[in-house]
């Protein structure tokens, strides 16, 4: 058999470390922090994870209790608090991570993180994982300034196959949710679905295929 791919993109943060449960304790703080008694439980944030962005997600629970905030200035508060947590706790890559972008590399196969989160949550999740994973790895990596309109929105897929000049049927993607996940087949991109922690019981129906331990022989699979 042999391998077709040329570049293989990470569509988040999530994708390449576990990040779901910091991601709640972040709001958490934020929202004791600002005074509100709001406090996401497991089950809670994992049900709101069915929407993508964490300012739709307070904007929502705010609309249903009838109540105004700052949904910009909490996000930014959980940002820090976020980036804080992870540059404090020892984190890892997920689980087959780390030997598939040493394949990549190692074949000549492109990486982009086709991610539209901030430059600051990039940036410490890189610090954080201390040269485990390296930024300089990545030919293309996303961010909230490149795209006028985040996932599940295509356009930071779009954005990616542009840079790399590379076609859709060149790549690979890789998420860890369904809604993030419809982004990339919406730009006509087969998606390995890498479901979260919390997202095991999305529906990846419509995923090229889904596990919970990369490996490169993922690369080979159907293939002719």
């Amino acid at each position: 058999m042999t391998i077709n791919y040329k570049a293989i993109l990470f569509g988040s943060i999530g994708t390449i470390v576990e990040t779901s449960e910091l991601q709640r304790r972040s709001f958490n703080q934020a929202f004791s922090e600002a005074g509100l008694n709001w406090n996401w439980t497991l089950e809670e944030y994992q049900r709101m994870l069915t929407k993508s962005g964490g300012r739709n997600r307070i904007n929502d629970f705010a609309n249903q209790r009838g109540i105004k905030v700052n949904a910009d200035a909490l996000h930014l508060r959980k940002t820090e608090i976020f980036d804080k947590m992870m540059s404090d706790e020892k984190i890892s890559p997920r689980p087959g991570v780390a030997n598939l972008i040493s394949y990549a590399l190692d074949n000549g196969i492109h990486l982009a993180f086709v991610t539209s989160t901030s430059t600051a949550n990039i940036d410490a999740m890189f610090f954080a994982l201390n040269n485990q994973i390296k930024k300089s790895d990545f030919s293309f990596i996303g961010n909230d300034k490149l795209v006028s309109q985040p996932k599940p929105n295509s356009e930071i897929y779009l954005k990616a196959l542009s840079e790399l000049k590379l076609n859709a049927e060149d790549c690979i993607a890789i998420e860890d949710t369904e809604v993030s996940m419809r982004s990339a087949i919406d730009a006509n991109l087969k998606c390995i679905a890498f479901p979260g922690a919390m997202a095991h019981e999305n529906d990846f129906s419509d995923a090229y295929l889904e596990t919970r331990d990369l490996s490169p022989s993922h690369l080979f699979e159907n293939q002719i």
